[in-house]
C-alpha cells in the first residue's frame, strides 16, 4: 500500500470521514431496531451525533488522574481508526498487516478495562474485571477463524486472507466471528460487561463530557471496522457491497439483542467456550486439511 492510499484509507474511505457518521448510523440504527422490536419508537437515527456535540460541549468533573482518563480514550480513538485504515478495501496492504490489524483492535478494549481501574470506582472496576474476562473468552474462538483464514490462504496480508480463503474455511471462520461480533459489541446477551441495572456504565462510570465522548466515538468505529471486517470477508473487495454487507449486520446484532436476555459472566464465557470456539476449531482443521491436501 502507497503512502498516498495509507492516507486516503485513514481519513477518507473507510477511515474518518466514511467511519464517524457510519459509526453513529450503525449504533442509532441498532436502537432502532430493538425499540421497534419492543414495540416503542427509538431514537432518530441522527442521535449518535446529537450526543457526541452535547458530551463536547459539557465540562468535566475534576478527577483523580485526568491525564491517564484523557489518555485512554484518545488511543482508542487513534487505535480504532489504524485498524481501519488495514481493512482490505483498497488492493495491496502489507505482509503481516494482519498482525498489526489485530492487535490496533485489541487496544480499544484493553485501554477500556485500565480505564475501569484508573476512575477509581467499584462500578468501574467490576466492570473492567468483566470486561477482562469477557475479552480473553471471545479472543480464543476469534483469534483461531482469523488464523484459520490465515493458514488457509497462506498469507498475513489481510487481502490475501480476505480473498485467498476457500468457503470450506470462510464459512465456519464467519460463524465464529459472527458469535464473536455482539460480545465486542457489548450487546445482549454479552453485555454484562455494562450491565446498568447492575453497574451503571461498567469501566465507563465516571466518564463525562468530552472523555465520554470520545469512548462514544471510539464505540462507534468498533462497530465500523468489526462489521468491515465481516463484509470483506464475505465479499472481499470494496465500495457498494462492502458498505451494504456492513450494514447487513447492524440489524442482525439489533435482533438478537432484542430477543435475548443478558447471561451472567460464566455462561457467556461458556457459550463462548463451547460454540464459537466449536465454530473457530472448524475453520483451523478445514485450513490444515486443506493445506496438507486431505481437502
Amino acid at each position: 500500500m502507497t503512502p498516498t492510499r495509507l492516507l486516503l484509507a485513514l481519513l477518507v474511505f473507510p477511515g474518518v470521514l466514511y467511519a464517524v457518521p457510519m459509526g453513529w448510523l450503525m449504533q442509532a440504527s441498532e436502537r432502532k431496531v430493538v425499540a421497534r422490536l419492543q414495540g416503542r419508537i427509538g431514537p432518530p437515527l441522527t442521535q449518535g451525533f446529537y450526543d457526541f456535540v452535547k458530551l463536547l460541549a459539557k465540562a468535566p468533573v475534576p478527577r483523580a488522574e485526568p491525564f491517564l482518563l484523557t489518555l485512554l480514550p484518545l488511543l482508542a480513538v487513534g487505535a480504532t481508526l489504524g485498524a481501519l485504515a488495514l481493512l482490505p478495501v483498497w488492493t495491496g496492504g502489507f505482509t503481516g498487516d494482519l498482525i498489526l490489524f489485530v492487535g490496533l483492535l485489541e487496544l480499544a478494549p484493553l485501554c477500556a478495562v485500565l480505564a475501569g481501574f484508573a476512575s477509581r470506582s467499584v462500578y468501574g472496576e467490576v466492570g473492567a474485571v468483566r470486561e477482562a474476562v469477557l475479552g480473553i473468552s471471545v479472543n480464543v474462538p476469534f483469534l483461531a477463524a482469523l488464523l484459520a483464514l490465515a493458514t488457509a490462504s497462506g498469507s498475513l496480508q489481510l487481502a490475501q486472507v480476505a480473498g485467498g480463503a476457500p468457503w470450506l474455511v470462510r464459512g465456519p471462520a464467519l460463524a465464529a466471528l459472527l458469535c464473536c461480533l455482539p460480545v465486542k459489541l457489548r450487546l445482549n446477551p454479552f453485555s454484562v460487561a455494562n450491565a446498568e441495572q447492575e453497574i451503571l456504565a461498567g469501566p465507563l462510570t465516571e466518564f463525562d463530557g468530552p472523555r465520554l465522548a470520545l469512548w462514544e466515538l471510539a464505540h462507534g468505529l468498533e462497530w465500523v471496522v468489526l462489521a468491515g471486517l465481516v463484509a470483506s470477508l464475505a465479499v472481499p473487495g470494496r465500495g457498494v457491497a462492502f458498505v451494504l454487507v456492513s450494514l447487513a449486520v447492524v440489524p442482525l446484532l439489533g435482533t438478537l439483542a432484542a430477543a435475548t436476555a443478558r447471561l451472567k459472566i460464566n455462561q457467556a464465557a461458556r457459550f463462548l467456550w463451547t460454540w464459537a470456539a466449536l465454530a473457530a476449531a472448524a475453520s483451523v482443521f478445514a485450513a490444515l486439511a486443506i493445506r496438507h491436501g486431505r481437502l
